[in-house]
């Protein structure tokens, strides 16, 4: 008998599988799917930082007119939570989710979406509020203008954590991006800021082009396992320097892809393509394929495997990575020949 009980953002999880955001956790009822599938938690959809301040600006028109008004006149007005628009329905939607998995023992995360700092974080409040377990942010920002620093786009990720922190006392995570000139020193500092985990990586969806129309074509693709790779990587280098929980995401499309990333020190795999592209019940297809392997090697827990892979304690990182390069090159070469530019090429 295995045992998959894992612990996430200090949340104790049935198991490490946990079915990241997608069209399947945007209702009540693709939760509860969902949790009877077997996942160990839940992340829903995002809530985006536009919808937050298009109901701030609405508020403030509505109650602008009475600031001169006595206090109590405020108090007539719905509050944020109460007015009809897309926070109200997120908020229905956590605590109808929550409902729907609370029976079954699934924590619910909700998700928060922006890229800038500004009051729009402070809605994680109501978030917890309305009974999610964890937030997760998403920081999603490509920064389009070339006189950004990194370093500015840096902070901005910390002000945004610290500014969710300030308002909640569930755990929150933090979404990565793999594109930052150093992503261990951004690990160090947002785990440093309080953040309960670090989800690595998320995935930007950079627009295609469509040659008939001859123009600029927004498009999604589902993600393969090839992309674990990356993610996998940095995952094995931080799981002994940081403190905050690691989620992994991208690429995992059988119960193999979840067993490297436990190997590689993940607490938890995410997943939402594998779930899309066979359903909600291949959840227990993924989970018999980590406790299978589990059975075949000896392991009784996930607590046994869990970062057997990663880069070991004091280790110098950088050269145990340039290390693999350098094999993998060995290897290609014996395989494919010289990569070397050849005299007579």
């Amino acid at each position: 008998m295995t045992d998959l009980a894992t612990r996430y953002l200090g949340l104790a999880l049935r198991n490490p599988l946990v079915a990241s955001a997608s069209p399947l956790s945007q209702t009540a009822e693709g939760v509860r799917a969902l949790a009877d599938a077997g996942v160990g938690a839940v992340v829903l959809p995002s809530l985006f930082e536009e919808q937050v301040r298009q109901e701030q600006l609405r508020d403030l028109r509505v109650t602008e007119p009475h600031d001169e008004s006595f206090g109590e006149a405020l108090s007539y007005f719905p509050s944020r939570a109460d007015s009809a628009g897309a926070g109200a329905h997120y908020l229905h939607l956590v605590e109808r989710a929550v409902g729907a998995a609370d029976a079954l023992g699934v924590p619910v995360v909700a998700s928060l979406n922006g890229s800038s700092p500004g009051g729009w974080a402070g809605f994680a409040a109501s978030l917890q509020d309305a009974g999610a377990a964890a937030i997760e942010l998403n920081v999603y920002l490509v920064p389009g203008d070339p006189h950004v620093s990194g370093r500015d786009v840096e902070d901005w990720h910390v002000e945004i954590l610290r500014t969710v922190r300030d308002v909640v006392s569930v755990p929150v995570a933090v979404k990565l991006s793999p594109h930052f000139s150093s992503v261990g020193e951004m690990a160090l500092r947002l785990d440093g800021a309080g953040a309960a985990g670090l989800v690595l990586f998320n995935r930007f969806l950079p627009p295609d082009v469509d040659l008939e129309t001859v123009s600029v074509h927004p498009h999604v693709s589902l993600s393969g396992p090839e992309e674990a790779r990356l993610p996998r990587t940095w995952i094995a280098i931080l799981r002994s320097r940081v403190r905050a929980s690691l989620a992994a995401t991208t690429g995992v499309a059988t119960g193999e892809d979840v067993v490297k990333y436990l190997l590689a020190g993940a607490d938890v795999v995410m997943t939402a393509s594998a779930l899309l592209r066979h359903g909600e019940a291949y959840a227990a297809t993924l989970l018999a394929g980590l406790e299978d392997w589990m059975v075949r090697k000896g392991f009784a827990s996930v607590d046994d495997v869990r970062g057997l892979l990663a880069v070991p304690p004091g280790t110098d990182a950088t050269a145990y990575e340039r290390s693999a390069y350098v094999s993998a090159l060995d290897g290609a070469r014996r395989t494919y020949g010289d990569l070397r530019m050849r005299d007579d090429a």
